[in-house]
């Protein structure tokens, strides 16, 4: 005949008096906390959630474009105005990274990065060779401008590259295009203050007849306010510089 052995199990956390009267006398553990599972909620759709200003701010452009009707955010007029707001913040944040860098080109890209740029975009291109030290000093202030102003278009290519037998006694050389066509040019460094030229005087001479230089934060900014922010800062750098002669100037 089989031998069965059977074991009994009661409802976790059930003892007898034999158990309770061993743990009284410390020879058994102590007994564990039954096991209580937390009670029961259902889980809340993304969807039903209300939402909030941490919530807008995790949405993409394009989220934030259908969401224009969502009944939650028309019932809060401030989550409505906090919505447009992040949108407009996040097209600004579109426009200033446009460019931000002075792009070097070749005579084969040259339509297509120059002459087909958009309608709205200003595109100056730097005319150079490597080894002329007017290049170098215009070179500098023309990559300080392009971070300024990244809604500008900055590009260079090698003068002959661009203009084939191009004389290298009129470089550096800058040619600013718009819509397709040539609006200005400069020869030599004689229109920015020869070699002592500087970023803001380059940036004047590039203003004085057309609005150039754009630094994408605000639409249609004017040319006087571009010229009166560079005139702030060209008198900002020759204080400084008088300042930095003086120091010298004392400690010898």
């Amino acid at each position: 005949m089989a031998d069965y052995h059977f074991v009994y199990k009661d409802v976790e956390g059930t003892t007898t008096e034999w158990d309770d009267l061993q743990r009284k006398f410390g020879n058994l553990p102590p007994k564990p906390t039954p096991f209580k599972p937390p009670p029961f909620a259902p889980s809340e759709e993304e969807s039903s959630a209300p939402k909030s200003k941490a919530w807008i701010d995790d949405r993409t452009a394009d989220e934030l474009v259908e969401l224009e009707d969502h009944p939650d955010l028309d019932d809060d007029r401030f989550l409505e105005e906090y919505r447009k707001k992040r949108l407009e913040e996040m097209r600004v944040a579109t426009r200033v990274a446009k460019f931000g860098s002075v792009m070097t080109i070749s005579g084969s890209s040259f339509v297509r990065e120059v002459s087909q740029a958009p309608s709205d975009v200003w595109v100056v291109v730097f005319l150079y060779k490597e080894g002329i030290p007017e290049c170098g000093i215009l070179s500098r202030c023309l990559e300080e401008l392009a971070t300024r102003y990244p809604a500008t278009k900055f590009v260079k290519i090698i003068s002959t590259d661009c203009i084939p037998n191009y004389p290298d006694r009129n470089l550096p050389t800058i040619l600013v295009y718009n819509n397709s066509a040539v609006k200005a040019t400069y020869v030599g460094l004689i229109h920015f203050g020869n070699r002592k030229c500087t970023p803001e005087s380059v940036a004047l001479a590039l203003c004085q007849s057309d609005p150039v230089l754009n630094d994408g934060l605000s639409e249609g900014s004017s040319r006087e306010a571009i010229i009166n922010g560079v005139r702030k800062k060209f008198i900002e750098r020759v204080v400084k510089q008088h300042e930095d002669d003086d120091d010298e100037y004392s400690s010898d």
